[in-house]
């Protein structure tokens, strides 16, 4: 009995191994299917995005996506991702195109069909009337000389060397290609835009997305006693123990009208070991880091992040439009409010 249990969790540990394998198999051909995108991304990537963005100045086009089967379900994320983004985007079944929904697309608009093989028939039905209607077309394919790309005004390719499935048949890394280059348009777009977290906070609200996007610095911030400070005149000494009273790894160095003229961090002290032959006689002035990185209040708790990984930096200071000190934060301020 007990050498039957034995060789029956052998044979489960082999048969787990072997999904194992073929899981990281799965994730390493769909990861090499969309790195191969960014290789063959060229001016006809421009091309479509230059096409949606004429189609959507003066608010009056729109974007369409389209597809059936796997690729549909491609179409509605790719759909959503763009509305979501700020493009006015919205996905039509080119089944039900057929039998009316037509009516839906304007010459204003521009219609992406994704297919794979570019030959899936519900949408090759429709490309006559598209034309006739006078929106653009792009076409997401796998294959450049089909129908559905010889007649779009741009094709983007979105070909895959093989499939994830060990049978050639079930979508997988080729709707994988397919979402990430939608992905790339819709992202691309929402740059092209100027499209805010602000714009995105408005366009989800329902749910803490929505709350936690409009956060602004002054929600998050701290103030009052809780900011370290000293004057330009202290030592080093002294903003040493403002840093370890703060526990925010730095202090703010202000002048006489509490206007900010550096901050000391923990990597100022560090340089500072190297370069300053007296501590005790040291001012902080002389070690501190001059005009450091700041943002208003009234500014996104959002942006404020964007700020900080950019420049690669845990604190921030935070002045008023006079440039005086009225708040500071760091990223685990920015961690428990729960806007990173």
């Amino acid at each position: 009995m007990i050498s039957a249990v034995r060789s029956l969790r052998q044979a489960a540990s082999r048969s787990g191994e072997g999904a194992l394998d073929l899981a990281r198999k799965v994730l390493a051909i769909e990861a090499d299917a969309v790195r191969a995108l960014g290789g063959r991304l060229d001016t006809r990537f421009l091309a479509a995005l230059q096409l949606i963005q004429k189609c959507l100045d003066g608010q009056r086009g729109r974007v369409i996506v389209s597809g059936i089967g796997k690729s549909g379900h491609v179409a509605r994320k790719i759909a959503s991702t763009m509305a979501s983004t700020g493009t006015p985007a919205y996905f039509v079944h080119p089944a039900e195109a057929s039998h009316g929904d037509l009516g839906m697309i304007r010459a204003e608009d521009v219609f992406i069909g994704i297919s794979n093989s570019g030959e899936s028939a519900e949408l090759v039905r429709i490309i006559p009337a598209i034309r006739r209607e006078g929106a653009k077309l792009v076409a997401i394919t796998g294959n450049a000389q089909s129908s559905l790309a010889r007649e779009a005004d741009v094709h983007l390719d979105a070909g895959v060397e093989q499939e994830a499935c060990p049978l050639g048949l079930a979508p997988t890394a080729s709707t994988t290609a397919a979402l990430a280059l939608g992905d790339a348009l819709a992202i691309a777009l929402l740059d092209a835009r100027g499209f805010s977290a602000a714009d995105f906070a408005r366009s989800h609200p329902g749910g803490a997305l929505h709350r936690e996007a409009l956060k602004h610095v002054a929600d998050v911030m701290r103030r009052g006693a809780d900011v370290p400070k000293v004057r330009e005149g202290a030592t080093l000494k002294q903003a040493l123990d403002e840093m370890t009273r703060g526990g925010l790894g730095m202090t703010a160095i202000v002048d006489a009208r509490g206007r900010v003229k550096g901050i000391f961090t923990d990597g100022d002290l560090r340089r500072a070991l190297k370069k300053v032959s007296n501590l005790k006689s040291a001012r902080v002035a002389q070690v501190m880091t001059a005009s450091p990185r700041s943002v208003q209040p009234q500014a996104l708790a959002a942006e404020a992040v964007a700020l900080m990984e950019r420049h690669r930096i845990s604190q921030l200071l935070v002045v008023n439009a006079a440039g005086e000190l009225v708040g500071a934060l760091n990223m685990n301020d920015l961690l428990r409010a729960k806007v990173v």
